[in-house]
């Protein structure tokens, strides 16, 4: 079959791989009809390059239709289309019953330290090939994979589906962990895909939204979903944190929520994180693991400026994905303010019966179907993660075709 591979940093191939076979009873075999290129995958592209080996296929966003299924796996069969969620979970240990899909004991990459495994997404969390590909092995199929209606029967296309294998439940799952009150303010940094939909489901959830973003196609497209968006600075020289606290009576939001993560543009503690990214980057492989592990590598702009705009007594949420195992925080101003941190890997699964009913409506309340700004073939994927990482042509969303 054709997937996309890594090659090397800034360098991701096309080729032809071996197809994935049923190894385990609770494995199936899906075709890929759809998949996406999330922005975590650019961490591997670029930072995390030091965890990835040439030839692994890369994507955790895919869905299709099965093709074979394992004889454990009972409710699925072929001919079933399935959104697969990007973490691989057992659903019947101690953290999948307690709905921390993402911390499932049975797929645990405890060489790593790290939660459950992902689909292409390096040696931190299992090497297991990705759906960026004509056809994925799923593990765990007896649980993992969401069946929807065909689309003949309903209408509905992949791409009103496909989001649910990771980024609308991670933005879900980030508004949640907010913890707004109602009709309070959420801050959102951000305005790629996960942001685009955290920033929406806070409208859909009746809170006032206010978004950051310094591309203009970006806010733009938040503006079309009725989200208040605005720029780093207004023009006057007013910063972010300004003028989230002149929208707010001068305290700040009740929440921000930072879907930016390691790569955060800004600040001249950014442009000293990147050029440690960088020089980390040069490094072997195990030197910059052994650093990356120990050191404070990621670009805090969007965190810390989280941690200055919130308000006393709010909450920051972090949907953005951090690497750093020693980041410098500001501790003080976080115990003074009295804040609560909530983060980490979605837990795809406990969020789906809340969204797909929403995901199904045909009034698209979310704007779903307004994100996906480039459709392209798998053949191209190259040029579409280039073209991704620059945000040339007004990039947002790309969906890949096998």
């Amino acid at each position: 079959m054709r997937a996309l591979t890594w090659q090397g940093k800034r360098s991701v191939s096309v080729e032809d791989v071996p197809d994935p076979q049923v190894v385990e009873p609770t494995d199936a075999v899906v075709r890929i009809t759809s998949t996406a290129i999330c922005g975590s995958d650019l961490h591997l592209y670029e930072v995390l390059a030091p965890y990835m080996a040439k030839g692994d296929v890369l994507g955790h966003e895919p869905m299709g239709i099965v093709e074979a299924v394992g004889s454990a796996v009972t409710n699925l069969s072929p001919g079933d289309r399935v959104v697969i969620p990007f973490n691989i979970s057992c659903g019947h240990c101690f953290m999948c019953d307690r709905g921390l899909m993402s911390q499932c004991e049975t797929t645990q990459v405890r060489e790593k330290g790290s939660g459950a495994a992902l689909f292409g997404f390096s040696s931190l969390y299992g090497s297991v090939p990705g759906g960026q590909a004509q056809y994925l092995r799923v593990p765990h199929a007896d649980f993992g994979p969401i069946k929807v209606g065909r689309e003949g029967d309903n209408g509905l296309p992949d791409e009103r589906y496909l989001f649910l294998s990771d980024i609308l439940p991670t933005a879900w799952q980030g508004v949640q962990y907010a913890d707004v009150p109602e009709g309070g303010t959420l801050a959102v940094l951000g305005l790629g895909p996960v942001g685009q939909f955290a920033a929406r489901i806070g409208r859909h959830l009746g809170y006032e939204v206010i978004a950051v973003d310094p591309v203009e196609e970006r806010r733009q497209m938040a503006h079309r979903n009725g989200v208040t968006a605005i720029d780093f600075t207004d023009g006057s020289g007013s910063d972010v944190v300004t003028q989230l606290r002149e929208r707010t009576d001068g305290r700040g939001p009740d929440a921000v929520l930072d879907a930016v993560g390691m790569e955060a543009h800004g600040g001249t503690e950014g442009a000293v994180a990147k050029a440690a990214q960088t020089a980390v980057g040069l490094l072997p492989d195990k030197l910059a693991q052994k650093v990356m592990e120990t050191g404070g590598i990621d670009r805090l702009w969007a965190v810390r400026t989280a941690v200055d705009a919130v308000r006393r007594g709010g909450t920051v949420s972090l949907s953005g994905v951090y690497g750093g195992e020693a980041d410098p925080m500001p501790m003080m101003t976080m115990f003074d303010k009295q804040l609560q941190f909530r983060m980490g890997q979605c837990n795809v699964k406990s969020w789906i019966e809340d969204l797909l009913p929403i995901v199904e409506d045909p009034t698209d309340p979310l704007g779903i179907d307004d994100l996906t700004t480039h459709r392209v073939p798998l053949e191209d994927a190259p040029d579409a993660y280039e073209m991704f990482q620059t945000k040339r042509d007004g990039c947002i969303k790309v969906v890949l075709k096998p």
